[in-house]
């Protein structure tokens, strides 16, 4: 059994342009947490083929996450990044998790359900999504789950599945994976997007990390807003444009803007302009840094392979004890 440090796991999936959403709600948390624990973030590709049937694409989108992660501060000395189909024993932990799950379990499955009510195709994968994910959080050891109040309940399977690994091929005094435990991050954040729905790929209303110039301005100034005019007093706590604003002012800058807005005078266009402003500052530094990351794409390539090397040998070594408690035999 692995020692009791903790271990901090988590994924992103590479379907698309990360947004501010995914920054607020994982990234921004993740960069935070790598540089104090032992930690392994992986680019989820697997899971990405539940929706993403296009080559190409996917192969640009898990490079861009990389980018995205190093342009965002995360120093690969510090901890491992890298592509999940880099370490292939997590389809044969999740095989020996699917003997262990019932159908039924699955078949309640808010998110699956959810996804399907969106129109995507209802395949085995997308299906069996929480078991891969299970086995991509404990392949590693992982003790640490990083998620906002609203998602413990994403890990509870995971947690069931060490629990009946360990009481079906194990024992109490000697399990062989650690039940991990959500790590509740209370500064996350739900992101309005441009429709004032959550934001969210699937609901095309998304703002990228790295937009900017006419494009960026394009997008903040089709916020969704209400109808109130210019000359009246408006509640900031009702406004798409001033939840975002939230996120990246200082409380200095977010006082003046609500008291703008409480007092009249003080239009939509005032606070997408000042929106706008804020952004374009916040992401500026890491903005440069992407662009001349792109230039050296080796650099990012090697990032990748060495996490990847990583991630192998800490799985290698979880894997060994599974495969001697559950009886498969190597003849290798």
């Amino acid at each position: 059994m692995a020692d009791s440090k903790p271990v901090i796991v988590s994924g992103i999936q590479p379907s698309g342009i990360l947004h501010i959403g995914n920054y607020f709600g994982a990234l921004r948390q993740h960069i935070a947490l790598h540089k104090s624990h032992e930690a392994y973030y992986f680019i989820v590709n697997y899971h990405a083929m539940t929706t993403l049937h296009d080559a190409t694409a996917l192969r640009q989108y898990s490079l861009d996450v990389a980018l995205d992660y190093l342009a965002l501060g995360f120093d690969p000395d510090k901890a491992a990044l890298f592509l999940q189909s880099d370490v292939p024993a997590v389809n044969e932990l999740a095989w020996i998790f699917y003997t262990l799950t019932p159908v039924s379990q699955l078949e309640k499955g808010v998110s699956y359900k959810d996804k399907v009510a969106q129109g995507l195709s209802a395949n085995a994968g997308l299906f069996n999504y929480p078991v891969l994910q299970a086995a991509d959080i404990l392949i590693y050891g992982g003790t640490r789950v990083p998620v906002g109040q609203d998602q413990k309940q994403n890990i509870e399977i995971s947690r069931n599945l060490a629990q009946k690994f360990n009481a079906t091929f194990a024992s109490e005094e000697r399990p062989v994976l650690p039940v991990p435990e959500p790590y509740i991050l209370d500064d996350v954040a739900v992101v309005p997007g441009l429709d004032g729905r959550k934001m969210s790929k699937s609901y095309g209303n998304t703002i990228g990390i790295f937009d900017e110039g006419k494009a960026l301005k394009k997008k903040v100034m089709s916020i969704v807003t209400d109808s109130t005019p210019l000359e009246a007093p408006k509640d900031p706590d009702t406004c798409n444009v001033f939840a975002l604003i939230r996120l990246f002012a200082d409380d200095e800058t977010r006082e003046r803007v609500a008291d703008a807005y409480r007092a009249g005078g003080y239009g939509f266009g005032h606070a997408k302009k000042e929106l706008l402003g804020l952004m374009t500052e916040y992401f500026a530094e890491a903005r440069e840094r992407r662009k001349d990351l792109e230039t050296r794409p080796d650099f990012v390539q090697d990032v990748l392979r060495e996490g990847g090397r990583r991630g192998r040998e800490k799985a290698a070594e979880v894997m060994e004890r599974v495969r001697e408690a559950a009886g498969l035999i190597r003849t290798h």
